[in-house]
């Protein structure tokens, strides 16, 4: 049997994802999570071999539980299963250490398939956001750019945003100019809804 955790912060989804898998012979779910930072203790705790994650979730994404799951138990294969057909998440997703990446829009059979193929060894990746993260190309932001556009996010004063971040206001004002001229961008707004829809914060 493949023992698979589900990591979904949408109660329906997850009781959803569980009851369908649980259809499967080979598949039993042992675990299921709502956030980030339960992944790893319940991965440890249930011994599973395959962890679907969900990447917005409370208490670190889905990517930052990928990381933490390489890093902590290696032997555990990330399969990432989003709404977000953005190429800038494929590819963090893989440089974290994923093993497969799924749209929620693909065929509950489609699932099973991915979770036995990464249960084998092999990676699984939607092939049309493959092809779409390939003709992307990387961020061209820095990481400390992306920290201080994150950080941007809420809409904080710049004063604010260097408090928090232990900076000048100048630096501030000087990482987010240069991410807004990376990104075409003509508003931090502007510069965040870009990164974001590419995958890039």
């Amino acid at each position: 049997m493949i023992r698979v955790l589900i990591a979904e912060d949408q109660s329906m989804v997850r009781g959803a994802l569980a009851a369908l898998l649980a259809l499967e012979p080979d598949i039993e779910v042992v675990a299921q999570v709502s956030r980030g930072d339960e992944v790893v203790p319940a991965a440890r705790d249930t011994a599973v071999d395959v962890a679907l994650l969900d990447i917005e979730m409370p208490g670190g994404d889905g990517l930052e539980a990928t990381a933490e799951l390489a890093r902590d138990l290696p032997a555990v294969r990330a399969l990432v299963l989003t709404t977000f057909s953005r190429p800038g998440y494929l590819r963090r997703a893989m440089e974290q250490g994923a093993a497969g990446f799924l749209l929620k829009t693909a065929p509950v059979d489609q699932l099973a398939v991915a979770i036995r193929r990464v249960a084998a060894g092999e990676r699984v990746v939607d092939p049309d956001l493959a092809i779409a993260a390939l003709s992307e190309g990387d961020s061209p932001l820095t990481t400390r750019e992306r920290e201080v556009l994150e950080a941007a996010r809420g809409g904080d004063t710049v004063a604010a945003l260097a408090q928090r971040l232990h900076l000048s206001p100048g630096t501030v004002r000087n990482y987010l100019s240069s991410a807004m001229g990376k990104l075409d961008a003509h508003t931090r707004a502007e510069a965040v809804r870009v990164a974001e829809d590419k995958g890039w914060l």
